[in-house]
């Protein structure tokens, strides 16, 4: 059966900013969340344990403690809230799957952040485009963040927790983002969080180490990138142009 489980109970959150980290196209969601986690020293909250989700344990270097490929960090202070995952989700379970995290964010009213990388030649610094569900184009314009030039559809588990937003009219935030979609991409991570999810959070994130440790990120991400792209091939996260329907 989907459920949350709480870790932590001594976080106090009122309507905080969540923040989807799901492995998609460029592992920009991926490297954004894990920065933010690493960067403010996140606490582990909860776990996802949802339809679509490997019964994989996950440890860390150094550490004796497992704990689930899909999980929560959180941080009062700032009121924003991170999902980080080690795994990507079933492209056939993603309805499941957004069902369960939709659901936890109900419960919570919080704000999500939708972030995928759009496989676009890029000239310069990649361009970050956003799109919202409900009555969240407000939040958009304040920060800023312009619409996609062209229509497009974001697919994989991504794409499917922004029709469930649609669908039942929860305010939410798309944010797309230009990104090589064969590699992992930490300068389009660093566009996301500098101009998509700092002005909306009411953040400030150092952002100069994800440059400077780009190669460093690459060789790290790359075999998750890898797993990725041969579990779900095309239906994994990502934005995408449609052409020739305009």
């Amino acid at each position: 059966m989907a459920s949350v489980q709480i870790h932590n109970d001594d976080i106090q959150l009122e309507s905080p900013v969540f923040v989807e980290g799901l492995p998609g196209a460029g592992l920009v969601g991926k490297i954004a969340a894990d920065h933010l986690i690493e960067t403010f020293d996140m606490d582990y909250y909860a776990a996802f344990h949802c339809e679509g989700l490997p019964q994989a344990a996950v440890y860390e270097a150094e550490k004796s403690v497992v704990r689930p490929p899909v999980r929560l960090y959180a941080d009062s202070d700032r009121d924003i809230v991170v999902l980080q995952s080690d795994v990507p989700v079933s492209p056939t379970q993603a309805s499941e799957f957004a069902g369960c995290v939709t659901g936890w964010i109900q419960s919570t009213d919080a704000l999500p952040l939708y972030l995928s990388g759009l496989a676009e030649e890029k000239e310069g610094v990649p361009e970050l485009y956003g799109v919202a569900t409900g009555d969240a184009e407000p939040v958009l314009d304040d920060a800023g963040i312009v619409p996609p030039r062209g229509g497009g559809m974001v697919t994989g588990p991504t794409g499917a927790l922004l029709h469930r937003a649609a669908e039942e009219a929860i305010d939410a935030v798309g944010l797309i983002v230009q990104t090589n979609p064969q590699f992992p991409d930490p300068e389009a991570a660093r566009v996301i969080l500098e101009h998509g999810v700092e002005p909306i959070a009411g953040i400030d994130v150092e952002t100069d180490e994800l440059v400077d440790r780009a190669d460093e990120i690459q060789q790290a991400r790359e075999q998750l990138a890898k797993r990725v792209q041969e579990a779900a091939n095309e239906e994994s996260t990502a934005a995408q142009p449609i052409r020739g329907f305009q």
